[in-house]
């Protein structure tokens, strides 16, 4: 059945016998005529039965032979008559009604039936926009020389950032779950000078909020011989531009099923200093965060409005963030010591996307580390690369699930999750 006729492809074979396979996604019995509506990964194909109804249940899968008629008011215009239908597998009842246009469960129904709910087209199609996004992530990198690596997801270090961590006995002995691949890519910058790669991260961090995970999937690049974090913010504005130009060719089907609007991505995005975002806030809005070391997400939103009225944009650079808020390997600003080469991407008022410049010069990790008051020892396999000569370097992370959301206007995380890792769920 690999060569089967699909939904889609129907009104091509109009006038031919052909072969479709799916789930039954409707029966809808008349009093002279049946309509049995089948799903497959294309999408919906109506076949026509004469004589008794079928007991057909609902995600029934059948197979059907018949003949391909043209019919405006059918499903793609063509639909399947005189059929001769063999079920493949039955079905119990689905968790709630698949065939309904809009979704009617609550997001636990959705989330702990998740195997079956998916089919429904409107949960289903942030999927298809993520694979989509992925492919353009991979492609725009991959046209400008970028090697995709596949770093490890076990580790024996916790210290690679600020966030906590998930422990794991390893053969009896303490090894934890990788918050990022960000040490590793920044070895292989030494090995491939630019690499990405696609892949699962973990966060024990307490949230509960409708925008964090604690596995999610992680979009990272790093590239070598850079001048600053400017370098960095312009390479990931050809991979944005590329998930959104993949989403458009690949998945558009997907992006209107969900009424979304794909945004424009500008030739320059615009950028503000981290100091002049906080003065503008102070100056705009009741709040004065001047002096915090870091924004609130109400600032995201406003900052993303202003870049909205004032630039035209539906993404905004924040740079120079504090160094006391950045991992121990941030470059800091040749200028501005205090503030860092750094930047978030803000999109449609959240931050999408953390990057910057890192240090690269073995003596300048020494001399952090003794800053922060940490030990080089627990940083040994980092630092021993930097001993062998590393070039000016940086990078960037795009959470994919939270990408997916905002993209697509989700008004949770988890719904760009195919099962999603919190606080409170870890199953199915």
């Amino acid at each position: 059945m690999i060569s089967r006729t699909t939904a889609a492809d129907l009104p091509r074979h109009v006038g031919e016998h052909v072969r479709i396979a799916g789930w039954v996604h409707r029966l809808r019995v008349l009093k002279s005529v049946s309509f049995l509506v089948v799903r497959d990964r294309t999408g919906l194909a109506q076949v026509v039965l004469t004589g008794p109804a079928p007991d057909f249940g609902e995600e029934t899968v059948v197979e059907v032979h018949g003949l391909v008629t043209a019919n405006d008011k059918a499903p793609g215009g063509a639909e399947v008559t005189d059929p001769a239908i063999t079920v493949l597998a039955g079905s119990a009842p689905p968790p709630f009604d698949l065939y309904r246009p809009h979704v009617t469960a609550t997001l636990p129904t959705v989330l702990d039936n998740a195997a079956v709910a998916l089919r429904h087209p409107r949960l289903r199609a942030p999927f298809e926009v993520a694979a989509a996004s992925v492919a353009g992530f991979r492609g725009a990198l991959h046209e400008r020389g970028f090697t995709e690596i596949h770093t490890p997801k076990i580790v024996g270090s916790a210290t690679e950032s600020g966030a906590s961590v998930f422990g794991v006995d390893y053969f009896g002995a303490p090894a934890f779950l990788a918050q990022s691949p960000q040490l590793f890519k920044q070895a292989m910058v030494g090995v491939f000078e630019r690499v990405y790669e696609v892949g699962p991260v973990f966060r024990a961090e307490p949230h509960d909020t409708t925008r964090h995970l604690a596995q999610y999937t992680s979009l990272d690049a790093e590239l070598g011989f850079v001048a600053d974090h400017h370098d960095v913010m312009a390479v990931l504005r050809e991979a944005v531009a590329g998930m959104v130009a993949a989403v458009a060719e690949r998945a558009p089907a997907a992006v209107a099923l969900l009424g979304a609007e794909l945004p424009d991505v500008p030739a320059e995005v615009p950028e503000i200093h981290f100091t002049d975002a906080q003065a503008l806030l102070a100056r705009h809005t009741d709040q004065d965060p001047r002096g915090e070391p870091d924004l609130a997400p109400a600032h995201e939103r406003w900052l993303s409005g202003w870049a909205r009225a004032e630039h035209g944009s539906e993404f905004l650079f924040v740079t120079g963030y504090p160094m006391v808020k950045r991992p121990f390997y941030t470059h800091p600003d040749p200028d501005r010591p205090a503030s860092s080469n750094s930047f978030d991407l803000l999109f449609r008022g959240l931050e999408l996307v953390t990057g910057g410049q890192r240090l690269h010069r073995h003596a300048d990790y020494l001399a952090a580390l003794e800053h922060r008051g940490e030990d080089p020892a627990a940083h040994a396999d980092h630092l021993d690369v930097f001993a062998h000569g590393m070039p000016p370097h940086g990078g960037f992370a795009i959470g994919l699930e939270r990408w997916t959301a905002r993209l697509l206007g989700l008004d949770n995380v988890r719904r760009a999750a195919l099962f999603p890792r919190d606080r409170q769920r870890l199953h199915p």
